[in-house]
């Protein structure tokens, strides 16, 4: 059985405006659907039963949108930041009554097409805290930010990248709750933090994926994930 999973979908996507200026990036259309529905038809294609929104910015229209997930076989439930905007870490934290003792995290503008159980798995055999899923990107779709070296992370820096990180954070992590109690809630806090401070713990596991990613979290992006859904659709049909 799958860890339920959290999708992270609270932010104010400002790199897509004017499209997110009244709606939130998760129902943006892509490929003939809001791309939060593409997220969650993946997801249940993988075997999992439980998804949490979290969400901030607009996060009325995402729930009026999708409601309890039963069209997709999913329970959905909605964590909701409140007044103020609580970052990824913080927005997790919220989150915690709803997502049990260990779970995957998602941003809300990833689609990712990797072997979740195979991640899942992993997490439990190397027994850490956190699970960071990476990728060998040398700088070829985003700007790489890991130093990976024999199945370890020995760096993760997004503001300050060095030319031998040839690695990127795939999107998509796998961690106990335990990590987040440590913050006190409504607190507004980053995901790269914590997995920063992992990291200088040795407590994050890492699992490298093979399959690229696709992102709609740039105009760019969401061009080149639109064309990829579309031909996905052609070809299923």
């Amino acid at each position: 059985m799958k860890f339920p999973i959290a999708i992270l979908a609270g932010g104010l996507a400002t790199r897509m405006k004017p499209l997110t200026e009244t709606i939130p990036k998760a129902l943006l259309d892509v490929a003939g659907k809001p791309f939060v529905v593409h997220q969650l038809e993946l997801l249940r294609q993988h075997g999992f039963e439980e998804v949490v929104l979290c969400v901030g910015h607009l996060g009325e229209q995402v729930e009026a949108a999708l409601g309890n997930g039963s069209r997709w076989g999913l329970k959905l439930s909605y964590a909701f930041d409140g007044p103020k905007l609580l970052g990824t870490g913080g927005a997790l934290r919220c989150a915690l009554p709803l997502l049990g003792d260990s779970f995957f995290v998602l941003y809300g503008d990833s689609y990712l097409m990797c072997d979740y159980a195979a991640i899942q798995q992993a997490f439990l055999n190397q027994g850490k805290s956190g699970l960071m899923t990476v990728f060998h990107n040398t700088g070829l779709w985003d700007r790489s930010n890991i130093l990976f070296q024999n199945d370890e992370i020995l760096c993760y820096d997004k503001q300050h990248p060095t030319a031998d990180m040839q690695h990127i954070d795939y999107g998509l992590g796998v961690f106990k709750a335990q990590v987040f109690e440590d913050y006190e809630p409504n607190q507004s806090f980053d995901l790269a933090g914590v997995y920063q401070g992992l990291l200088k713990k040795k407590n994050l596991a890492a699992f490298e994926v093979t399959q690229r990613f696709y992102e709609i979290g740039s105009h760019e992006g969401l061009r080149e994930t639109h064309m990829y859904l579309t031909q996905k659709k052609e070809s299923d049909a």
